[in-house]
């Protein structure tokens, strides 16, 4: 076998792998492809950057194709697992370049980071496959969005990863969702002894297929370590990269804070370079990846997210400028390079507490990683990064301020934007206002020699008898001619009636009557002029009440129509309930 047609694989996907410039398959491919043609499970490992992806993609395709038929509503028939975002995405487009040939081919990507809606949206009419991350695609079978019933494969990508305590719960939740009578294939660059005997909880009589050594790199990577202070590593690292042979580079720390700072300081010294870990958004993390690809920037400072599968060609060297703490991650981290039989760097800088890291390191390779020493001058060459140009980022725009509903008085009145209208008459009355402020500032001294009023000064001008008593304009209304009433205010008080007296009521406003005062019956005497007067009305008022709430008894006869309601209404208010009739106390009827 020593091209893809002697696979016995259908046409339209030969078509679309000459198209591609694929000849010749892997080993990898040689040894998985006819396995899963012929319905087995299958488990696969094999170096980084061997074709592992077409390996269980191909034979997908082909099953899709020989049995086709509409997928079913909300599911799919191939479910395929990752790790991360960027893998999905990275697999979605291989299966879609490789079935671009199939007519009714139809492939959804589901991970978080984006939202939901669209993806429920692509999921309601049924897809082929389904390439997925597993927090994501729980969440779709919570929302009951999406149902496994149907499910004809189930691969997972990276399975040593997905099998790892980090994935192992949603896995234990999603297998038993899917149908018993399934195909399960698993690929992985490594895998450990015992996250195999777990996978085989699975699958059922898998095939395993070992191209390689596991746990082995490729061969064309050559490996090197520095042993460095941690301060120096950042100095290292930038004369690293400034050396010519360097065209592409991606560095790997390990945690996402050191990634942010690692770009920064790289900014300082003229390096332009750009960082992807989990605590980037899904935008800024593709964003970043297409910079990197079309060559907008040379260096990618990423976490462990970009450590597995992702296929960037071009990548000459690696920095591995923290070593992972986990053994298998430096073989991912450095499977980044040297793909498709070329070759690559992978440089480690170690400082004295990742000693214990490296010989985690040596021991899964089984080999000895050779060690460089810093370069000459180092000191001198570090203090000339100084002296370079750093990068200046230009600054993000500040969100304007909300307008419109929804903002209150208060925050409108200290709004930045609260000067800002539209007109130039605004403007003008703003710069009439600022000349004023500037005038009077000028124009202070002592109170002497400040300038009086303007209007005392023209009314002062005038003789008193002609100047108006009020600035205001003059009406137009004839003054009366009736005297003025000087008397005190408390004679003229004397004057005004009550509401109860016979003298000129036209002196004082009545009130409309209300619905009540036209309500009572006409025996009843009102408090408008000609029945009582206030005052005997408030009397009156404050009499019964006395009587009604005094706590002294009637010590007269009470008379013999008077209802057993007259008095006080709750006389325990005013002291302890009355005692039942009987007195005394009841008696103990306890046993002794």
């Amino acid at each position: 076998m020593s091209d893809f047609k002697s696979l016995n694989l259908a046409a339209p996907l030969n078509d679309a792998l000459e198209e591609l410039g694929y000849t010749t398959p892997t080993p990898i491919q040689l040894q998985a492809i006819p396995d899963v043609l012929k319905g087995r499970d299958l488990m696969g490992i094999a170096q980084t950057g061997t074709g592992k992806t077409a390996a269980f993609s191909l034979p997908l395709l082909n099953h899709i194709l020989l049995n086709d038929y509409e997928p079913p509503k909300k599911g799919a028939r191939a479910l395929i697992l990752a790790p991360t975002r960027e893998l999905a995405s990275q697999i979605a487009e291989s299966v879609k370049e490789y079935g671009k040939n199939m007519e009714f081919l139809s492939v959804a990507i589901v991970y978080g980071g984006v939202p939901i809606q669209r993806q429920i949206k692509r999921l309601s009419g049924g897809n082929d496959i389904i390439v997925a991350t597993p927090g994501r695609l729980i969440d779709l079978l919570d929302r009951r969005c999406l149902t496994l019933k149907d499910i004809e494969f189930l691969i997972l990508d990276e399975a040593d990863q997905m099998m790892d305590m980090g994935f192992i719960h949603a896995l234990k939740k999603i297998v038993p969702l899917l149908p018993k009578e399934r195909q399960t294939l698993f690929f992985s660059a490594t895998m450990v002894p015992a996250i195999k005997k777990l996978a085989g909880q699975f699958t059922r009589d898998p095939v395993t297929v070992s191209v390689t050594p596991p746990n082995s790199t490729a061969e064309k990577v050559e490996q090197r370590i520095t042993f460095v202070d941690k301060p120096e590593k950042q100095n290292l690292l930038g004369l690293s990269l400034l050396d010519p042979e360097v065209e592409r580079a991606l560095v790997f720390t390990r945690t996402k804070h050191g990634a942010d700072r690692v770009v920064k300081r790289l900014a300082q010294i003229g390096i332009d370079s750009m960082a992807i870990h989990g605590n980037k958004s899904q935008a800024q993390r593709q964003r970043a990846l297409l910079a990197f690809r079309e060559d907008k920037i040379k260096v990618l400072v990423a976490t462990d997210v970009a450590a597995r599968g992702i296929d960037i060609p071009g990548i000459t060297h690696v920095f591995n400028f923290e070593i992972p703490n986990v053994p298998e991650q430096y073989v991912h981290r450095i499977g980044r390079t040297a793909r498709a039989n070329r070759s690559g760097v992978a440089h480690a800088f170690v400082d004295k507490e990742e000693r214990a890291y490296l010989k985690d390191i040596q021991k899964l390779l089984k080999t000895t990683i050779p060690v460089v020493d810093l370069p000459e001058d180092f000191v001198q060459k570090a203090r000339a990064l100084k002296t370079r140009t750093p990068i200046v980022r230009p600054k993000a725009p500040k969100q304007e301020p909300r307008k419109g509903r929804g903002k209150s008085k208060k925050k409108a009145r200290f709004s930045k934007d609260r000067n800002k209208k539209s007109g130039e008459g605004r403007d003008k009355d703003n710069r009439s206002r600022d000349n004023r402020g500037s005038e009077n500032r000028d124009n202070r001294g002592k109170a002497s020699e400040r300038p009086r009023n303007p209007s005392h000064e023209s009314r002062d001008s005038q003789p008193r008898n002609d100047r108006p008593r009020s600035d205001k304009p003059r009406s137009d209304k004839p003054r009366s001619d009736k005297p003025r009433n000087d008397k005190p205010r408390s004679e003229r008080a004397e004057r005004k009636k009550s509401w109860g007296s016979d003298g000129n009521t036209s002196e004082r406003r009545r009130k409309a009557p209300s619905r009540k005062a036209a309500n009572k019956s006409p025996d009843k005497p009102s408090g408008k002029p000609g029945g009582e007067s206030r005052a005997e009305r408030k009397a009156k008022n404050q009499e019964a009440h006395a009587k009604q709430h005094s706590r002294k008894p009637d010590r007269g006869g009470r008379p013999a129509n008077a209802k057993p309601s007259d008095g006080p209404k709750s006389p325990q208010r005013y002291g302890k309930r009355p005692p039942k009739s009987g007195g005394g106390k009841k008696p103990n009827n306890r046993a002794k």
